[in-house]
C-alpha cells in the first residue's frame, strides 16, 4: 500500500518524460502501451529491426519518429530508454543508453550473467541514472498483499517457501534456445522471477546455498554444453535457516496452459499466490491459518504494465540513480550458482 501512495505522490509532482522505446514487438508495444496511457511520458522515437513492427507501434503514437538504430534512437533529446529487445542485447544497449545521459527500463533479464548485469548496474551508478527492470509479477495486487503481511510479522518467522511457473507452450523464438543468446533455459526466462519473488518479499536475505537439478526432453543437462533446460528445479538455503524451493518449465504436460504459484509458510500462518484456471495474467491471494484460509484479491487486477509505468512516473519526477537497482545483481547471483557458473 504504501508503494502505492508513493507512487501516486511521485505522478503528482511529475511533468511526462521524453522516451525512446527500443523493441517494439509484442511486449515491448504492451509496455509502451500502458506508459502512454497512463499519461507518464511521450514517445519521441520508436527504433525496432523489423519495419512492420515499428510501423504498428506508432500507430499509438503517431508523432513518434520512426529511428533506424539504436544509435539513431541515442541522437534524441530524451529522458530514457525502453528495452524490449532478445536477452543477449540487455547489457550492452542498457549500458550504451546510460553512458548516453538516458535513464533505462530493460525487460528481464538485464543481463545473461551476473557479470552482466553487475556491469549495468555500475553504469547506472556512474551515470547517475534510473535503472529499472520488467519484474512484473511484484506489480501484482496478490503479492503486494502477500509481502505487506509477511513485513507486518503477522505470519511470524517465514522459515519456507515454494515458488512454481510451469509453461506449457514455450519461447516462439529460436534464440531462446541458443544458450550463448539466452544466457540459460526456463531458469533464466521464468525461474528469474520466481527467485525475485521470493528475496523481494523476504527483503533480500543473504542465500547462503544454491542446489540444482535442470533437465532437457526429460533427461539431465550436461553441464558445459551449449544445451538449455526445459525443466529446472532449485533449493535456496538462506541466512535465517529458511528454505525457497523453486520450480520451473517450458512445455510441461500439466493439464493447463500454465501453473504460477508462489506460498509462504510462517510460524503463525501462510499466504499463497496462485493463478486461477491456468491463466497467465489472473491471481487470487490467500491467507492461511491452521485449516483455514481468508480471500486477500481476486481478479480483475490489471498488472502488466505496472512495473514499467511506476518506472516512468519515478522518471518522470526524477532521473537520478536509484540504489533498489542492485538487488538485480543478488537476483543473478543466484541463477549463477543454479547453473553452477559460480559457486
Amino acid at each position: 500500500m504504501n508503494e502505492v501512495i508513493s507512487e501516486q505522490k511521485l505522478r503528482a509532482a511529475a511533468k511526462p518524460a521524453r522516451l525512446g522505446f527500443l523493441g517494439v514487438g509484442w511486449i515491448g508495444r504492451h509496455r509502451m502501451n500502458a506508459i502512454l496511457d497512463d499519461g507518464l511520458a511521450q514517445a519521441v522515437a520508436i527504433a525496432d529491426p523489423s519495419p512492420a513492427m515499428a510501423e504498428e507501434a506508432r500507430k499509438l503514437t503517431p508523432e513518434a519518429r520512426l529511428a533506424g538504430n539504436l544509435d539513431e534512437l541515442l541522437a534524441e533529446d530524451l529522458d530514457g530508454v525502453v528495452i524490449a529487445t532478445p536477452s543477449a542485447q540487455h547489457a550492452e544497449q542498457s549500458i550504451r543508453a546510460l553512458k548516453a545521459g538516458f535513464a533505462v527500463f530493460c525487460q528481464k533479464p538485464l543481463g545473461r550473467t551476473a557479470e552482466e548485469v553487475t556491469a549495468v548496474v555500475e553504469a547506472a551508478k556512474a551515470a547517475d541514472r534510473l535503472l529499472g527492470v520488467d519484474l512484473s509479477y511484484r506489480r501484482t495486487e496478490a503479492m503486494q498483499r502477500i509481502r505487506q503481511i509477511i513485513r507486518s510479522g503477522e505470519l511470524g518467522k517465514i522459515f519456507a517457501a515454494d515458488l512454481t511457473f510451469h509453461n506449457a507452450y514455450g519461447p516462439d523464438k529460436a534464440w531462446f534456445y541458443d544458450k550463448a543468446l539466452s544466457g540459460g533455459g526456463c531458469v533464466m526466462d521464468l525461474g528469474v522471477h520466481l527467485i525475485d519473488l521470493a528475496l523481494w518479499t523476504l527483503d533480500f536475505p543473504k542465500v547462503v546455498d544454491v542446489t540444482s537439478h535442470l533437465m532437457s526432453a526429460g533427461n539431465p543437462v550436461t553441464p558445459g554444453i551449449d544445451q538449455v533446460e526445459d525443466y529446472g528445479v532449485a533449493t535456496l538455503t538462506l541466512d535465517n535457516g529458511a528454505v525457497v524451493r523453486i520450480a520451473c518449465s517450458w512445455r510441461l504436460q500439466a493439464g493447463c496452459d500454465a501453473v504460477i504459484e508462489a506460498e509462504f509458510f510462517g510460524t503463525e500462518g501462510g499466504a499463497s499466490m496462485r493463478n486461477v484456471n491456468g491463466s497467465f495474467y489472473e491471481f487470487t491471494a490467500e491467507r492461511f491459518r491452521g485449516t483455514s484460509r481468508e480471500l486477500l484479491t481476486e481478479p480483475p487486477d490489471a498488472w502488466g504494465g505496472r512495473a514499467a509505468t511506476a518506472w516512468a512516473a519515478r522518471l518522470a519526477r526524477s532521473a537520478t540513480y536509484d540504489p533498489a537497482c542492485e538487488r538485480l545483481i543478488d537476483v543473478a547471483g543466484v541463477i549463477d550458482r543454479i547453473y553452477g557458473r559460480q559457486d
